[in-house]
């Protein structure tokens, strides 16, 4: 896909900030000021989407989902970038699929760190999309190696999907990378400086509240593994092993 990226926005003066200093950082830069707008490009293009929230007609989050509905589009990274700072609105975000989200106003070297540790990590983790309802691969079912499973819960490497039960589970590729990490590493606990560096590259502008707020969401798909990932207080998080009911 290249370096393209395509900014959605119906503020002109934010277009205007963004495309000019990413630009300036190489990258090639689209700009649309509303959803139906955007939806006029040839979306499969673009390395990033980034995104705000309130727009008129369709929304931000509305779009984010169509995106993530579509197999040509699905896997493209989105940053939210968005006035709207409340925790509920970063984790209805971060839920749709989005890889980051960004609080306006907004410090451009923050951005523009942000854009090149996103779509680092794309690159890193991008996989081929199956079927949601596709069953684990018989190689994941029997595999032995309890670094990557945990009673029913496998971790596909190859293909970098997450099965509980046969079924894939959703997950962002933060999300995957940090379910990863801490099931190979079980029964230690990590600190979210730890974490930053391991997951997020010590990326500019990453707060703990990111952190927190994909560790929360992370456990809630999980569903009764979500407790497997537990929280010291004071020092951070890990992955325990624990009797599942």
């Amino acid at each position: 896909m290249g370096n393209k990226i395509l900014i959605v926005d119906d503020e002109q003066e934010i277009c205007e900030i963004l495309k000019y200093n990413l630009e300036v950082e190489g990258y090639e830069v689209d700009v649309a000021y509303s959803a139906t707008d955007a939806m006029t490009f040839n979306l499969p293009t673009y390395s990033l989407i980034i995104l705000d929230v309130m727009m008129d007609n369709i929304n931000g989050f509305e779009l984010a989902r169509m995106l993530k509905k579509d197999s040509d589009t699905k896997l493209i990274p989105i940053i939210f970038c968005s006035a709207l700072n409340g925790e509920d609105e970063h984790i209805m975000g971060l839920n749709i699929g989005a890889d980051d989200y960004i609080a306006k106003p907004f410090r451009t070297r923050e951005v523009i760190a942000r854009v090149k540790s996103v779509i680092r990590r794309s690159r890193l983790t991008q996989s081929s999309p199956l079927p949601e309802t596709q069953p684990a691969p018989a190689v994941v079912q029997k595999t032995e190696d309890v670094q990557y499973s945990y009673k029913e819960l496998f971790i596909d490497d190859s293909s970098k999907l997450c099965y509980i039960n046969n079924e894939v589970i959703n997950l962002t590729k933060t999300e995957y990378e940090l379910l990863t990490f801490l099931i190979t590493h079980r029964n230690s606990i990590y600190t979210r400086k730890e974490l930053l560096e391991k997951i997020w590259n010590n990326a500019e502008g990453v707060s703990d509240r990111t952190i927190d707020t994909n560790i929360t969401r992370l456990r809630r798909k999980l569903g009764d593994y979500g407790s497997c990932i537990i929280t010291r207080l004071g020092y951070g998080y890990g992955f325990q092993e624990l009797p599942i009911q």
